[in-house]
């Protein structure tokens, strides 16, 4: 499968489309577990941007090269004197977001879903990076933790939004006040991990695969409704559901969809 490459020259973050629509997102800095450090928040920002503007985008893989998804904040950026230049964190640079928050929750923003590989160290940041997919396969002795009070900070890149839904008010409570470590096997009974896998690159994958092939107008549709489903009253979503299918049905995309499952074919769609 030929692929092609968004993102080069890049030491922190590949990005390779590929034919199918998949995008896979890799952090490359893997002598570093992938921690954060000011060019990891600037590449990681930047690869939001192109996947956002990318032609022919269907899903997105989000994994980490080497040993580890991501370690947190690189330690050796608590002793860097913030620039003067870099706005106040309470200034909204990126829609409802920070710079910080941003790298988290552009996941939720892309209109395509995510799903996010994870395996080695999950921690801190890294945690609400791979928090902002919308589903998470993790290895079952992925080693993870909501790390900042371990730092004196609380978790601050967007967590406190992605975890809703997710963990239970007062088990979300004592992950946060401890930072204790838990497993992968743990953050799946927790509400962290969406599936356990030994090879979760190849999972995650698969599942990006198979949502490729799916409408693609419908899929984005999904995604737009379970993105409000959290804030809105059910009137609302009630609406919301009508607008969104009132604009689908009968459309190229949602006949070919029909075709191709009455004819036992693979469906041949336009992209958005």
């Amino acid at each position: 499968m030929s692929q092609n490459q968004l993102m080069s020259d890049n030491q922190r973050l590949s990005i390779e489309l590929g034919e199918d629509g998949v995008a896979q997102v890799r952090l490359t800095r893997a002598d570093k577990m992938n921690a954060l450090d000011p060019q990891m928040f600037e590449a990681i920002i930047e690869a939001g941007s192109v996947l956002g503007d990318a032609k022919g985008l269907r899903a997105v893989v989000l994994s980490g090269e080497g040993r580890s998804f991501c370690a947190g904040l690189d330690t050796s950026s608590f002793g860097r004197q913030p620039s003067s230049a870099e706005p106040d964190l309470t200034e909204r640079t990126y829609g409802n977001s920070n710079k910080f928050q941003q790298v988290a929750t552009q996941w939720r923003k892309l209109p395509v879903p995510v799903i996010a590989a994870v395996h080695g160290v999950c921690f801190g940041g890294g945690l609400q990076i791979a928090s902002g997919a919308d589903i998470r396969i993790v290895h079952p002795e992925a080693r993870m933790a909501i790390m900042e009070l371990k730092w004196g900070l609380v978790p601050d890149m967007g967590g406190y939004a992605l975890w809703r839904g997710l963990v239970r008010d007062d088990v979300l409570r004592e992950l946060i006040y401890t930072n204790r470590e838990f497993s992968g096997e743990e953050a799946e009974k927790l509400g962290l991990a969406t599936y356990l896998d030994e090879d979760p690159l190849t999972r995650a994958t698969a599942i990006a695969t198979e949502i490729a092939n799916r409408n693609p107008h419908a899929i984005r549709a999904a995604k737009r409704l379970q993105a409000g489903m959290m804030d809105r009253d059910t009137d609302a979503i009630l609406l919301e559901e009508s607008i969104e299918q009132h604009a689908i049905m009968r459309t190229k995309n949602q006949m070919e969809a029909v075709m191709a499952g009455m004819q036992k074919r693979a469906p041949k769609f336009e992209d958005v």
